[in-house]
C-alpha cells in the first residue's frame, strides 16, 4: 500500500517518549529564487510498528520553520501492509559543532617561527663543529711536515703558526658558543609555547533539526522528501547580445543569450542536485502598501507652545530625484569549404526547458548541477533567441556630437526579461556593457552598440541676443538660435533620430516662445514624458545631410533673474536583489 502525506507545521500532540531515528539523507533538488532557495532533501528510514521519530539534523539556522513540507510514501509494501501517517513536524534549533582543542593560532604562528630559527641554528651549530675539528687536525701536524715539499718549517716560523692556530681556535670557539646559547634559548621557548594551555572550544553556527511523528500499523521501509526555504541564496540576470550588422543581401540580425549567475551561502553545499530557476521574488512583500491620508494646510511659523512638545503636521514627502574593440572573427566556414574541407559545426549551447505562466517563469537547468557553499559564482545559459532588429542612429548633440548605432527588436520569449546587465558585441567585436530593464513578452528591446563613425554630425550656435531693461519694468529677452548638420557616410540609407531641448517654464512669468520661422519643425514635439524634449527622426540616403535649426525666445520682468536649472531623469524603482535600480533599454 501506498501513502503519500504532506504536514505542515500545525499544532499536533507531541509523542513523548517516541523513539528517535536519524534520517539520513540527500539533496535532491534545489529551486532557486532571486531573493532565497527552497531545497528538497530525500531520505529513507525503517519505521517501527507504532509511534516513532524521524530527525533530520544539521540544516543551515536560515531555514525558514513555516516553509518546512514533509512527504512520505512507502516503498517496500511487502512488509506489512505499508501504511503508516505522519503527524507534527517540530523545528529546533541546536548549537553549531564545537572546535577540537588547540593551540592559538597566534601561538602556532610563534612557533613556526621559533622551529625554523632553530633549524639555522643547527645548522651553523653543525657546520663551525666540522671547521674547529678540520683546525685541531691541521695543529697536530709537526713543523718539521709544514713547509714546502714536506721539509722541516724553519724555526723561526713556528711561533707565527702557532699563533694562527690559536687565533682561528679562540674564534671558533666563540662563534660556536653563541650559537649554542641561542639554540639553547629557542629550545626553551618552544617547551614554554607547546605547554600553553589550548585555546578555549569554539562553536560554530547553529544548525535547526526537524523532528517528524510518524505512527505505523507495521514494520514499514520509507521514503521521506522534506522541503524548506533557506535565505543566503539568488541568482540574477546576465544577458549577451550579438549585433549582425548585415552586408549586401544578407539583414541584419541580433542573438541574445540570457543566463544566470548564482550564489549561495547558505551553510550546505548543493552537489549535482536538479536546479530550477524562478523568477518569483518572497522577500519583497505579499501585497501593495497602503497609503496614509495627507492634508494640505497654511504654514504655521513655530512658536513656542509648539517647541514645548505640541505636534507640527508633517510636510508631504519630498520627491526621490528622480565601448574596447577586439579583432573581427574569420569566416572559418566559407574557408573550409573552399578547400573541401567538411566544416566544422559549432558546439550546441544547452539551455534550460522554460516554464511560463501568467505570473512567472521557471527555468529547468539541463543535468546536475553542484554549487558549493562558499559564495563562488555559477553560470548557467537559460535561453537563445534570434531577432530581426531595426537599426537606426540616435544623436544628442547638445551633448556629444557623436551618432550611436542603436538596435531595437520585440522580444517574443514566453518568458519576461528580469532586469540585468548585457555584454554588447557588433559585428564579432565586443563594444561595452549595457542594461536591459524588466520587459515583457512582446515588449520592445532598445539597445545602443556604440558610436557610428560614419554619421558626421556638427552642431554650432547662429544667434543669441539678449536685451538689457532700460527702465523700470520693461521685459527682458534672451534669443538663441542653434544649427545641427549631419551627413552621412554610409553606402545605404540610414534612419537617424536627432534630439534637442527647448528650456520649460512652471512660472506665468516667464514665457518661453519657440520660433517657428526659424525652427525644423519636429517630429516629436515631446518625447514620452520629458518636457521640452523634442525629436527629428528622418531617413538619411548616402552621402545625404540634413540640417536642423531649433529658435526660441524666453520673457521675463526686468526686475528679475532668470537661472537654467536641469531636471533630474526619473529614478526606476529599486530591484529587491539589487541596490541600483533597472531602466528598461541599453
Amino acid at each position: 500500500m501506498m501513502t503519500r502525506l504532506a504536514a505542515a507545521l500545525f499544532l499536533a500532540p507531541s509523542l513523548a517518549g517516541a523513539a528517535e531515528t536519524e534520517l539520513a539523507s540527500r539533496i535532491e533538488r534545489v529551486t532557486v529564487y532571486p531573493d532565497g532557495a527552497v531545497v528538497t532533501r530525500l531520505g529513507k528510514a525503517d519505521l517501527l510498528q507504532g509511534a516513532s521519530q524521524i530527525v533530520l539534523r544539521g540544516l543551515p539556522a536560515t531555514v525558514d520553520p513555516a516553509s518546512i513540507r514533509v512527504e512520505g510514501k512507502s516503498f517496500a509494501p511487502g512488509s506489512g501492509n505499508g501504511s503508516f501517517s505522519v503527524g507534527s513536524v517540530d523545528v529546533r534549533l541546536t548549537p553549531g559543532e564545537t572546535r577540537p582543542p588547540g593551540l592559538d593560532p597566534v601561538i602556532q604562528a610563534k612557533l613556526r617561527v621559533l622551529r625554523e630559527e632553530r633549524g639555522v641554528l643547527a645548522g651553523r651549530v653543525s657546520a663551525i663543529e666540522t671547521k674547529r675539528a678540520a683546525i685541531e687536525r691541521f695543529a697536530q701536524t709537526t713543523p718539521d711536515k709544514l713547509g714546502s715539499e714536506s721539509k722541516a718549517l724553519p724555526i723561526t716560523d713556528w711561533v707565527a703558526v702557532f699563533d694562527t692556530i690559536g687565533t682561528a681556535l679562540l674564534k671558533v670557539h666563540e662563534e660556536l658558543r653563541g650559537n649554542k646559547i641561542r639554540l639553547d634559548e629557542v629550545d626553551v621557548e618552544i617547551a614554554t609555547l607547546e605547554r600553553a594551555a589550548p585555546a578555549p572550544l569554539r562553536t560554530g553556527a547553529p544548525k535547526r533539526d526537524i523532528a517528524i511523528a510518524v505512527e505505523a500499523t507495521a514494520p514499514v521501509a520509507a521514503e521521506f522528501a522534506v522541503t524548506y526555504r533557506v535565505g543566503g541564496a539568488g541568482w540574477t540576470p546576465q544577458y549577451e547580445a550579438r549585433l549582425s550588422t548585415g552586408s549586401g543581401a544578407e539583414k541584419p540580425a541580433i542573438d541574445l543569450v540570457r543566463r544566470a549567475e548564482l550564489r549561495q551561502r547558505t551553510g550546505e553545499d548543493w552537489s549535482d542536485v536538479a536546479l530550477t530557476l524562478s523568477t518569483t521574488r518572497a522577500a519583497g512583500g505579499t501585497r501593495a502598501p497602503e497609503l496614509a491620508p495627507m492634508q494640505v494646510m497654511f504654514f504655521e511659523p513655530i512658536t513656542s507652545d509648539l517647541m514645548r512638545g505640541r505636534n507640527i503636521g508633517s510636510a508631504p514627502p519630498a520627491l526621490a530625484p528622480s565601448p574596447a574593440r577586439a579583432a573581427k572573427a574569420a569566416d572559418a566556414e566559407a574557408e573550409a569549404s573552399a578547400r573541401n574541407i567538411p566544416a566544422a559545426r559549432p558546439a550546441e549551447i544547452q539551455t534550460a526547458q522554460v516554464e511560463a505562466s501568467a505570473y512567472q517563469a521557471s527555468f529547468q537547468v539541463p543535468g546536475r548541477v553542484s554549487i558549493p557553499q562558499d559564495g563562488s559564482s555559477k553560470t548557467v545559459v537559460l535561453s537563445q533567441n534570434k531577432a530581426e532588429p531595426m537599426l537606426s542612429a540616435r544623436i544628442t548633440p547638445e551633448i556629444e556630437e557623436t551618432a550611436y548605432l542603436e538596435a531595437a527588436f520585440t522580444h517574443d520569449d514566453p518568458a519576461a526579461l528580469l532586469p540585468g546587465t548585457v555584454a554588447l558585441h557588433r559585428d564579432g567585436t565586443y563594444i561595452g556593457r549595457g542594461r536591459i530593464g524588466l520587459v515583457a513578452p512582446g515588449d520592445k528591446v532598445e539597445l545602443g552598440f556604440g558610436a557610428d563613425d560614419k554619421l558626421k554630425v556638427s552642431r554650432a550656435p547662429v544667434r543669441r541676443r539678449e536685451n538689457e531693461p532700460t527702465w523700470l519694468g520693461q521685459t527682458r529677452t534672451d534669443l538663441r538660435e542653434f544649427r545641427t548638420v549631419v551627413k552621412s557616410l554610409h553606402a545605404q540609407a540610414v534612419k537617424v533620430t536627432v534630439t534637442e531641448r527647448i528650456p520649460f517654464s512652471e512660472s506665468s512669468a516667464i514665457t518661453v516662445e519657440t520660433i517657428a520661422a526659424q525652427t525644423t519643425p519636429p517630429t516629436e514635439k515631446q518625447v514620452g514624458d520629458k518636457r521640452g524634449i523634442s525629436a527629428w527622426t528622418f531617413d538619411l540616403a548616402p552621402g545625404a545631410e540634413k540640417e536642423i535649426k531649433v529658435s526660441y525666445r524666453i520673457k521675463w520682468p526686468g526686475d528679475r533673474e532668470v537661472t537654467y536649472q536641469q531636471q533630474p531623469m526619473p529614478r526606476p524603482a529599486p530591484l529587491p536583489w539589487s541596490p541600483a535600480g533597472e531602466t528598461k533599454g541599453g
